[in-house]
């Protein structure tokens, strides 16, 4: 029985240092390397053959250099205002989330999640809210914060994100939304693009709603007050 268990024990150990191993690995790898394909991409292929509609899928990978330095600054203004500031976690937003939501349980929770968190889960994880998702979300933010610059977490982030059903990445909402590239999107564009990004499968970006023209204009304005960016320099 101690034999079991002494096998029992290092198999659970093997297993363990297997998976940081390879996590730690796989996002030392993705420093460099370009991210062509994300878990959510397959899991909306599947949803569209599952629903027998066509298979739609529009990624084209582009450095930071060739995207339009103005959608930078519009995602950090709409979604991480300190950005540039925490190490992967915003702890003033989480603590404002946590008391709106526990004052107005009626509405709809609002979350706190930063740039860095949305790249961990979009290039390493799966969509979903479970306490085991959120886990792992933490652990690939804490690891990609310590290992990548935040130049490479802004360019795998506007690189690899949802950005409209079927389109992910800043190149492919230019050309399908704007019939443009990333760099030569306007500082207007950017914006309205930074506007759909709580729900772009509902937000179009390319047909806005007079909801969506009007989180353009708040993000334009406070676009201004968003530091200049090292990596602009």
């Amino acid at each position: 029985m101690k034999a079991l268990i002494q096998k029992i024990k290092r198999f659970l150990l093997w297993i363990v240092v297997a998976f940081f191993a390879s996590t730690i690995l796989s996002v030392v790898a993705l420093r460099w390397l370009p991210v062509y394909f994300t878990p959510l991409m397959f899991i909306r292929v599947y949803q569209q053959s599952k629903a027998d509609q066509p298979l739609t899928l529009h990624h084209h990978w582009v450095p930071i250099d060739e995207i339009s330095p103005s959608l930078p600054v519009a995602v950090i203004a709409s979604e991480d205002a300190r950005f540039m500031e925490h190490h992967g976690f915003d702890y003033k937003a989480i603590q404002h989330a946590a008391i709106r939501n526990l004052k107005h349980p009626e509405k709809r929770k609002m979350g706190a999640s930063t740039i860095s968190q949305q790249t961990a889960k979009n290039v390493f994880l799966w969509p979903g809210r479970s306490w085991v998702r959120k886990g792992f979300e933490v652990y690939f933010t804490a690891l990609i914060e310590l290992l990548w610059t935040k130049e490479r977490i802004i360019e795998v982030y506007l690189n690899s994100i949802e950005m409209g059903e079927g389109i992910y990445g800043a190149d492919a909402v230019a050309q399908y939304h704007f019939h443009t590239t990333a760099a030569q999107l306007t500082r207007a564009q950017c914006a309205l693009i930074a506007a759909s990004l709580p729900n772009p499968r509902r937000f179009n970006s390319a047909h806005p709603t007079s909801y969506m023209l009007k989180r353009q204009n708040r993000i334009l304005r406070e676009m201004r007050y968003v530091p200049k960016l090292p990596f602009q320099e």
